[in-house]
């Protein structure tokens, strides 16, 4: 194989979207338990464009893994080309999505071909295409993660223990802060599924979108600030997080928790005062989870929206329209 080559995008340097190169390269060998995938769409997600402006250490690692040229992206769809000897769980010519390598910027996906570990990989559902799929793997992982079961015992490097979420059920009342974007949509829809009440918060552009997808009430964050429109909530995911997510906490009733996806800072006395817990997540790839959320989605109980897609060749275009915000759903590369 070594001697085939295919396109993909590389960074030789980091920088804004301009730095994306779109060029020839080795096609890659798979590996003991990698599978050869035929690239279809790959999403696009903020690791990204984090690793392409110079982020190369991942939270909680010590140092750098990344060696310039890189191929950045972890999102894929595609087609199996060729195992490794080892691999059974994977035919040539099956339909596969997965979340690569995460955490880490070894996912390789922006690429006609990419190795697989196959225990990242779910066979994609046949009622969804592979621009969608693409769009699944980490926002709906993050979300599957954070509200549904966890999965692993690594402890988060944002947090002393490990993420615990929280049972939804049908007297659930949940918020979800960002609810247009990748992680915001799936988690809406997942807590819709578990029979929670879900309020919506997002820009007015998207309250018919919001509300197609489940939302039992929608806030207009631009028009009044919605912790003042919110009480006695059991669950707040805040997909915005950072520094402001703390405005959340007094949401919240006793015994309910804020999830910011992006972390940010909290006083352990006020939280401990109003008798709630605060918890987050570092998603990581799993191939059993994706399948769950592969079968939701082959019955349409979770649908995933796409915001736009630009071909492989223009990644910088993706990464500029990611730039803008606002997204409803996800940006996604077509490789094909």
């Amino acid at each position: 194989m070594s001697t085939h080559t295919m396109k993909a995008v590389r960074l030789h340097e980091h920088g804004g979207p301009e730095v994306l190169r779109y060029e020839e390269v080795p096609v890659p060998e798979p590996g003991p338990g990698e599978v050869l995938v035929r690239v279809h769409a790959a999403g696009v997600n903020p690791p990204d464009w984090y690793l392409r402006g110079g982020l190369t250490r991942m939270p909680g690692e010590k140092e750098s893994t990344v060696r310039l040229p890189v191929i950045p992206g972890t999102d894929v769809s595609g087609v199996v080309e060729a195992v490794a000897p080892d691999v059974d769980s994977f035919a040539p010519g099956d339909e596969v999505f997965g979340l690569l390598r995460f955490p880490s910027f070894d996912g390789s996906a922006y690429a006609e071909y990419v190795a697989a570990p196959a225990s990242d990989l779910a066979h994609k559902p046949a009622g969804v295409d592979h621009v969608h799929a693409a769009a699944v793997p980490m926002a709906g992982l993050t979300a599957w993660q954070f509200l549904i079961e966890v999965g692993h015992d690594h402890p988060s490097p944002f947090q002393r223990g490990r993420h615990r979420p929280t049972t939804l059920g049908a007297d659930s009342t949940v918020l979800v802060n960002g609810a247009a974007g990748g992680v915001g949509h799936l988690a809406l829809q997942l807590a819709k599924w578990k029979g929670a009440h879900v309020t919506a918060v997002a820009s007015g552009a998207h309250e018919t979108f919001l509300r197609e997808l489940g939302a039992d009430r929608f806030i207009d964050y631009t028009e009044q600030p919605p912790e003042e429109l919110v009480h006695d909530l059991d669950l707040v995911l805040d997909t915005v997080g950072g520094p402001d997510s703390s405005r959340f906490l007094r949401t919240l009733t006793r015994g309910g928790s804020l999830f910011p996806v992006f972390p940010g800072d909290f006083d352990e006395e006020e939280t401990a005062k109003l008798g709630v817990t605060v918890s987050t997540a570092q998603v990581r790839s799993d191939g059993a989870q994706l399948a769950e959320l592969g079968r939701l989605l082959d019955k349409g109980t979770v649908r995933v929206a796409i915001d736009s897609t630009f071909p492989l060749s223009d990644a910088r275009a993706a990464h500029e329209r990611a730039a803008r915000g606002h997204i409803q759903g996800k940006v996604v590369l077509r490789a094909t």
